[in-house]
Parts: structure tokens; C-alpha cells; sequence
């Protein structure tokens, strides 16, 4: 069987290209089984996962849940609330003392960029970052990439622009990562006060001018304004936001091409993207919500192998 050139996901940057189309191969088998009347194989019975969330998730969170137990894995879910982290226990012994009960993968979100990195190093787990701080996110950017690509029938030559808050975002830096390995071209667009200094050098171009983005691209990926990630004003105020960079139907309906619609979730409808385009049928936001469980299955399957599988 072919497997991970990794032992963990912490990013997308540490993953190849045969990497990517390993797991969308995985995910396309996968798919086919949730989408059966029994929904479940008995593929990691013997696998225990703790799911640790140190910032509040709905969407990521149950769908890794649901992943792993369409797995038949055994999951534990931790969170850091109700926890020790409270009292001042360091995230090291939290997670030793979570693998002192025989738990064999982790899968985290963090606030702090790089904890999944760090934690890697330090402990004797497979881990799976779920997003950590701004820095990356990367089964987000597998199932986006995984949804333009089963939307088109290939990533590679498509025009995909990601649009809002960049500079807060770990969605659009694992997206960027994601796509250019498989040879999409990429423009950025929204408030320059959003756009990270230097983000050119990731080989990406930047348009300031919304509909010009827009008419230029097979794909646009919304991405909401991160206010709790902001401790100034970014811009003059949220109406201007979305005159100058909120997608409505008006705007969808002028560009001379359809185009598809991608949203990481959770949506605030009205700013970044009007209901009427979030529930069209341009939008995939539903599909990207389907390909995450099968994405976050292929993931943790094939990481799994390579702890059950012993080194030759």
C-alpha cells in the first residue's frame, strides 16, 4: 500500500504533491462509504484518538469526531476548558498524561502557532494539527482543495482567488500551500490592512479590485472577517467592509462567467457573502461540509497505517 511521506500532519508545507493525491484517492473511497446505507467500517477498531480542543470549534471538531467513528476508532474529547490547563498544567503533561491511558493519535487545535509542531517533537503520539493560532490548517485546505478538485476534475491550470481576511486567516495560507503544489494559480484579494507583508513571495498575485478578481477566477474562496483575532480596526467599519468586498448576487450575476463558490465556514452572512449567494447553486459550502469527513477519514486512516504497520 502506498503510503504518507510524514508521520504527522502539522501542514500542508510538509507534504508533496504525491502526498495530496494519495489522500483525495483515499477520500474518493471514502466518500463512496459514507454515502452507503452502513456508514461505518471496522478499519481502526484497535485505534484510540483524542480529539484536544484549546479554542472553541463546532464545524472541525465534529467532523473529525464523525470521521473517526466511521473508523470504529475509539475517541475521547478533551476540552481545555473543564480541564487542568485551567490550574496551570503545561500542554506536555496534559497530552503524556492523555497517552499514559494508551491513546495512539491526537488530534489538536491550538491558539498558538506552531503548538502542533512542538508537541510532535516532545511526545510519543501521531499528531494531527487542527488548526493552531494564524499559521495553518490544514484539513481544511485538503477538503477545499479536494472540493475545487472534484468540481473540476483537476486543480492543476484553475484560477482560484481567495478573498477577505488574509492576514488572520491559517484556512488561506494552508489553501495557498495546498493548491500551488498541485499547479493552481492563485490571486489574493480584500483591505491591504488584511494582506500579510511579503505574501507575494509565496508565488501568489494580489488584485485589489474585487469584481476584477472575481472575473478572472474558475473559483473564489470567502473567507469571514476574524474579528476575535483582531486586537485593532482593520478597516473604517463592516458596511464598508462588505461594499467594497462582500459577494452579492447583483455582482455574481454581472461577471460574464459562473464561477464556483467556496466558504470555509462559519459564515457571516451578510458581510463576506450574502445568503442569496451562500444558497445558490454556484455555492459548494454544503459539499466542502460532506468532503471534510471523508477528507478527515482518508487522513487519519492513512496516518494510522503507519503506526500499525511496523518499520521494516
Amino acid at each position: 500500500m502506498s503510503q504518507l511521506s510524514v508521520k504527522h500532519l502539522l501542514g500542508i508545507k510538509y507534504l508533496n504533491e504525491d502526498d495530496l493525491h494519495l489522500i483525495f484517492e483515499t477520500a474518493d473511497h471514502f466518500k463512496e462509504v459514507i454515502n452507503r446505507k452502513i456508514k461505518k467500517v471496522p478499519t481502526l477498531r484497535d485505534v484510540t484518538i483524542a480529539n484536544l480542543f484549546f479554542e472553541n470549534s463546532t464545524r472541525t471538531k465534529l467532523s473529525f469526531e464523525l470521521a473517526e467513528k466511521r473508523l470504529s476508532a475509539d475517541v475521547i474529547n478533551f476540552s481545555a476548558a473543564q480541564s487542568s490547563v485551567k490550574k496551570g498544567e503545561t500542554l506536555i503533561d496534559t497530552v503524556n498524561n492523555i497517552l499514559a491511558m494508551k491513546v495512539d493519535m491526537i488530534v489538536m487545535r491550538h491558539p498558538n502557532p506552531g503548538a502542533a509542531s512542538f508537541l510532535s517533537k516532545n511526545v510519543d503520539a501521531c499528531i494531527i494539527n487542527a488548526g493552531d493560532g494564524t499559521h495553518e490548517h490544514p484539513s481544511q485546505a485538503l477538503l477545499d482543495t479536494f472540493s475545487i478538485r472534484e468540481k473540476f476534475g483537476e486543480v492543476a491550470g484553475k484560477k482560484i482567488v481567495i478573498v477577505g481576511d488574509i492576514l488572520h486567516s491559517r484556512v488561506a495560507l494552508s489553501n495557498i500551500f495546498a493548491l500551488k503544489k498541485l499547479g493552481a494559480e492563485i490571486k489574493l484579494c480584500g483591505p491591504k490592512s488584511l494582506l500579510p507583508k511579503h505574501i507575494e513571495s509565496l508565488g501568489v498575485t494580489i488584485e485589489m479590485d474585487l469584481k476584477k478578481a472575481l472575473q478572472w477566477c474558475d473559483a473564489a474562496n470567502m473567507l469571514r472577517v476574524q474579528n476575535e483575532r483582531m486586537d485593532k480596526s482593520y478597516f473604517p467599519s463592516i458596511r464598508e467592509y462588505t461594499q467594497l468586498y462582500g459577494l452579492g448576487l447583483p455582482l455574481l450575476k454581472s461577471l460574464n462567467k459562473e464561477i464556483v463558490i467556496l466558504h470555509p465556514g462559519p459564515i457571516n452572512r451578510g458581510v463576506e457573502i450574502s445568503s442569496e449567494v451562500a444558497d445558490s447553486d454556484q455555492a459548494i459550502i454544503l459539499d466542502q461540509v460532506e468532503n471534510g469527513v471523508a477528507i478527515r477519514m482518508a487522513i487519519i486512516y492513512l496516518l494510522a497505517s503507519k503506526i500499525m504497520t511496523p518499520s521494516v
